[in-house]
């Protein structure tokens, strides 16, 4: 094997939104991660990135980029209804695989992914970034350590922006079966968050809801239905049993962002941002214990994964994902959140949907 990972990239439009903003700077930092060949799904775009970013190599059809013998792994950053077939051909291909959350359209796609990667013994990723925040990483280990003491409540709201009108190019995902939206994304990013900083939930009573049901499309003058949730209100005990509730929402004006306060017998432990957990930018902490008042606490540099000069904002995460997918190939050791990990969310959203569907209690498995 190479000195870096010799990656193929799935998606490799250069005018994509979040690779643009994302992906790509990372991997262009990366120390650890080639971006060798790319793909599309026409010539002409696949030679446009190709040239764009100095790649050897430009598919147009991805089943012939992972016969590519100069390939290790392979990135999968397309829409998510997409997800499913250039993943499934790169694992059987026995290419190591970092796919976008969500991991598939439904928890069967995922299933199968997981499963096949399993059989494979290929080395996975699933874009939960969450997972590789040094704020999030910090904050786990005061909560283990005993900074709040016994974990007694806590409370997450995520209010993102969302809009009223869209182009006819944005409204594929209106649909809630494209399994692209407010449910499954910027509540399947916080969600994962809060279950990763303390653990899982034991029983849940949710409300998923669609606030805005008609969507006015500005190139084609006409509303559509939108049947895809913007709205998701979780309330439950954790398993370590304490109470949590999450409000995520999209929000037409002014989102404030991201907030998880955390209460504890002995201290109270406050992350914000102004979008959300994932996202690359630092996240700021806050801390109290028992008679002191709030103070910021300085994330310790250990957390950090990639060089001290890589990009900050959204390639910091992603890269710190790459920087973690390299050692994984080249030790074994997976530090990843997995396509394991993704069927655990994806059940976990499933039965959120229940539990909304049906107005009861539902027990998480």
């Amino acid at each position: 094997m190479a000195d870096k990972i010799r990656l193929g990239f799935v998606g490799a439009n250069i005018s994509s939104n979040w690779s643009v903003q994302s992906h790509y700077p990372a991997l262009m930092a990366s120390p650890d991660v080639e971006l060798t060949a790319v793909c599309t799904s026409r010539p002409e775009s696949a030679e446009e990135a190709r040239k764009h970013f100095g790649a050897k190599l430009a598919f147009h059809d991805f089943r012939e980029m992972m016969k590519s013998s100069e390939i290790d792994a392979v990135a999968v950053v397309v829409r998510v209804p997409l997800h499913y077939e250039p993943t499934k051909a790169a694992i059987e291909a026995g290419k190591h695989v970092y796919t976008e959350w969500p991991l598939g359209r439904t928890t069967a796609e995922a299933q199968d992914l997981a499963a096949l990667a399993k059989a494979k013994g290929v080395q996975t990723a699933v874009g939960l970034q969450s997972r590789v925040s040094p704020a999030l990483i910090y904050i786990k280990e005061l909560i283990d350590s005993g900074y709040v003491g016994e974990v007694l409540s806590c409370h997450v709201t995520t209010m993102r922006d969302g809009t009223l009108e869209r182009p006819s190019s944005r409204t594929w995902n209106l649909d809630a079966s494209a399994g692209a939206n407010t449910l499954t994304i910027a509540n399947g990013h916080v969600i994962d968050a809060l279950r990763f900083v303390l653990g899982n939930f034991s029983k849940v009573s949710c409300m998923v809801t669609t606030q805005v049901p008609k969507m006015y499309v500005t190139d084609t003058k006409e509303s559509i239905d939108a049947s895809a949730p913007d709205n998701v209100q979780v309330s439950g005990i954790l398993e370590r049993g304490a109470a949590a509730s999450v409000h995520v929402g999209a929000v037409p004006i002014a989102g404030s962002g991201f907030r998880m306060e955390i209460y504890g017998r002995e201290g109270t432990l406050i992350t914000t941002g102004s979008v959300s957990s994932q996202r690359g930018e630092m996240l700021r902490v806050q801390g109290a214990q028992t008679g002191g008042a709030l103070e910021d606490l300085t994330i310790p540099e250990r957390f950090n994964y990639v060089p001290d000069d890589f990009p900050r904002g959204d390639p910091f995460n992603v890269g710190q994902m790459y920087s973690l997918f390299a050692e994984a190939i080249r030790t074994g050791e997976n530090r990843l959140p997995t396509f394991d990990t993704a069927v655990d969310l994806h059940r976990f959203i499933d039965t959120i949907q229940k539990s909304s569907e049906t107005g009861q209690i539902q027990t998480v498995s």
